[in-house]
């Protein structure tokens, strides 16, 4: 009889343990990445979350594809979109709409200069005196002070 009530409190605790509630990912805003474009109407879009592996406490990349409502067709391959879930389904896969796109691909802007850039180099001379004000070179000798106080200090 002893047994018998041990062996339902480790059936128990078992059952307690194995039913841990995962969360389920119900996001109504996602940012991703365009990887396809060739349904009309419809943008492919792949996002990556980190997820926490339990035994070994660390992150790992999970990556899911979402199909979204491109009504203007605007999206290219490359971009970061943000993605709105629509209240109901639009068809079988199309859960989500194009909110705005967040980078366009192959627009890259420095962030220290402001001007656009391909690689290393800027689409637009920087020494020219026509194009940049007293206030752009200000602030550019300023970022560069800061960066040689930060190289300095290490």
């Amino acid at each position: 009889m002893g047994s018998q009530l041990r062996e339902k409190q480790a059936l128990d605790d078992r059952n307690q343990t194995m039913s841990v509630p995962r969360g389920a990912v119900h996001a109504k805003w996602i940012i991703g990445k365009v990887i396809g474009t060739k349904m009309q109407k419809t943008a492919k879009v792949r996002v990556t979350r980190l997820v926490l592996d339990p035994y070994l406490l660390k992150f790992f990349n999970k990556r899911k594809t979402y199909f979204a409502h491109d009504p203007l067709q605007q999206c290219v391959v490359g971009d970061i979109v943000l993605l709105k879930a629509l209240p109901e389904r639009r068809s079988k896969h199309v859960k989500h709409e194009l909110a705005e796109i967040v980078f366009k691909v192959g627009n890259v802007i420095d962030p220290i200069t402001g001007k656009p850039c391909a690689g290393t180099r800027f689409l637009e001379n920087l020494s020219d005196s026509e194009n940049l004000t007293e206030a752009d070179t200000n602030y550019l000798s300023e970022k560069l002070q800061e960066l040689k106080v930060c190289s300095s200090d290490k």
